[in-house]
């Protein structure tokens, strides 16, 4: 018999929330305060929240340990499958001296620590989030920095905060488009809602990365190049966002910025060099070591993995994939078993095997063996090892998920957002917050997207706000909510050989949401209720999910693998142009690897 949610179970909104949220405090309580390891500290939130479940909720027992089990496989594939591939490709990097080419490279441009940070961590991790989303920036950008020589909480903790502006737009605007269908609003609407608020953190970011890493002083000192990455990434993701739709602002504002930033870098540096203090004092830029077709060829996995999954991202390849293998597995005991209101909430778990984002990422690594001028051994030797030190991040993201499904099949999530509404004419300034509450629980900008919509649309209604505004908010307040994360955390720690030290990371980054949130929320609070002209003019008519979901049923049954062909041969050139362009000679670990001179 199904079990239905029941909302307010104490009968008042505000106790009701308040041991809602005890497993939410935990997590703050265990990582901020005792520096739980990010398993434990998991673990016993996932406890809490299911024995708030079943004790105050009276969910039955069956149906909370059911839900948490799908949560957990949820984290297993295809989040985890994300992080795996991608590290699997940078430490086949390392493993076969290749990362040392780019390390030299990037050197060449700049050997500033403050600059690296701005084309690494903000601009290609952009690129990053808005192909393929998940963990795959800061997986990649996070390890790159590590790399490079940078203090490994600082790799971490820069790659989270740099992880905002282009969140609400991630995997080719997945959240947005998620919004549209929930709320009913036009997701061209939304889309230009989001654009005309977190252009401002764009600008912002930039700066913010190098006072966070090196202090007021030097990070001031360079604001020329932060304006520059800041600005051109801002003024893009703006245009896209506003008159091209939710699809492309991270990928051709990250272009653009990287493009931007490196030119700029040919005519203006830092009159000194700023590392680590830790680190030797720099010498200055360093000289080029190696060739053009060297560097093409220890930079192409990763402009093959872009490739990839800047493709995965195309509905239409999707489509055909998922022609091939797709496995829709209904949660036996738990599909429509439980009621929001009179609509049955379905557990059918996705197995997407080739159209998962990691999947594009697997592709991209076996194209960078060869690449790479790795052999099979070390190939499978360096996977092996990718998995036996992630062991403890895909336990912790498991574990964080399996707690996000259980506040939503309970009904707890709800709670907080009903209590978060009940603040009234002071509610455009915490639907911010409600959006940060929902990226911070479940790591992603979606599901807090797919939770709130709704409830954003009711609120506004009742307060006389637009509510594209409100909604919006969710989606852009949810981005400061990434960088704390406990899924985000355990892809950070993973990624910089910190795992067991997600407490730090998490202290690192709390009060930057913090602030980061608060002024999109006084943002949204303007746009609300003074700026109002700022608000796009659309036709407020309530829209389906159907009309978003027709492009893709539109498209001739070819065209997916048609786009897929296109996309294996022209990562096949780039593979024979690295081989033809780039030496190979035996390296110190005995394998193929780039000719050092």
């Amino acid at each position: 018999m199904p079990w239905t949610q029941v909302v307010d179970p104490l009968g008042n909104i505000g106790l009701s929330a308040l041991l809602a949220a005890i497993p939410i405090l935990f997590l703050f309580w265990a990582l901020a305060w005792k520096r739980m390891k990010g398993h434990w500290a998991a673990l016993g939130a996932v406890s809490l929240a299911v024995a708030v479940a079943v004790i105050i909720y009276k969910m039955p027992v069956k149906l909370a340990f059911l839900a948490t089990f799908n949560g957990a496989i949820f984290g297993l594939f295809p989040v985890c499958w994300i992080i795996v591939t991608a590290l699997f490709i940078y430490n086949l990097s390392v493993k076969t001296g290749q990362f040392e080419v780019i390390k030299n490279s990037l050197a060449s441009i700049t050997d500033d620590r403050r600059m690296q940070a701005l084309l690494i961590a903000f601009s290609f991790g952009a690129f990053l989030e808005g192909a393929a989303g998940f963990g795959t920036p800061v997986a990649i950008t996070a390890a790159m920095l590590a790399g490079l020589g940078f203090n490994p909480l600082y790799a971490a903790g820069v790659c989270l905060v740099a992880n905002t502006a282009p969140v609400a737009f991630g995997a080719i605007g997945i959240p947005i488009v998620v919004a549209g269908q929930v709320s009913g609003l036009p997701e061209m609407a939304i889309s230009q809602m989001v654009g005309r608020t977190l252009p401002f953190l764009s600008v912002l970011i930039p700066l913010y990365l190098t006072i966070l890493i090196s202090g007021w002083k030097k990070g001031l000192e360079v604001w020329p190049a932060c304006l520059v990455c800041g600005a051109s990434f801002a003024i893009v993701q703006f245009l896209s966002a506003n008159y091209l739709g939710p699809l492309l602002p991270d990928i051709l504002a990250s272009i653009a910025s990287i493009i931007c930033v490196v030119t700029f870098l040919k005519f203006w540096h830092p009159k000194q060099s700023w590392q680590f203090p830790e680190e030797k004092a720099s010498l200055g830029r360093e000289q080029l070591r190696f060739t053009g077709g060297q560097i093409f060829r220890a930079w192409a996995p990763f402009i093959i993995l872009s490739i990839f999954v800047a493709a995965w991202g195309i509905p239409a390849i999707k489509v055909a994939l998922d022609k091939i293998v797709l496995f829709k597995i209904p949660i036996d005991g738990l599909n429509d078993m439980v009621l929001k209101g009179d609509a049955p909430i379905h557990a059918v778990y996705i197995l997407n095997l080739l159209s998962a984002a990691g999947t594009a990422i697997l592709f991209a690594g076996l194209f960078s063996i060869p690449v790479m001028g790795a052999g099979i051994q070390v190939a499978v030797e360096v996977a092996i090892d990718t998995l036996n030190k992630l062991k403890f991040p895909i336990l912790t993201i498991a574990l964080i998920l399996g707690f996000s499904f259980i506040f939503n099949f309970s009904g707890m999530v709800v709670t907080l957002g009903k209590a978060f509404a009940s603040t009234g004419v002071l509610f455009p300034f915490f639907a911010a917050f409600l959006g940060w509450l929902g990226v911070f629980m479940t790591g992603s900008d979606t599901s807090s997207n797919a939770f709130f919509s709704k409830l954003h649309v009711v609120t506004a209604q009742q307060i006389g706000v637009d509510p594209v505004v409100l909604v919006a908010a969710n989606s852009s307040g949810g981005v400061c909510g990434k960088m704390i994360s406990p899924q985000s955390i355990a892809v950070a720690t993973s990624a910089t050989g910190l795992v067991g030290k997600e407490g730090d990371i998490f202290r690192f980054t709390l009060k930057h949401s913090l602030l980061l949130t608060t002024i999109v929320g006084l943002m949204v609070y303007l746009q609300a209720y003074v700026i109002t002209w700022i608000i796009p003019t659309y036709e407020k008519v309530v829209a389906t999910a159907a009309p978003a979901a027709a492009p893709v049923a539109a498209a001739p049954p070819s065209a997916g693998m048609n786009y897929l062909i296109g996309t294996f041969v022209l990562a096949l050139t780039i593979t024979a142009i690295s081989l033809v362009t780039g030496k190979k000679v035996m390296n110190a670990a005995g394998t193929d690897a780039i000719h050092f001179h």
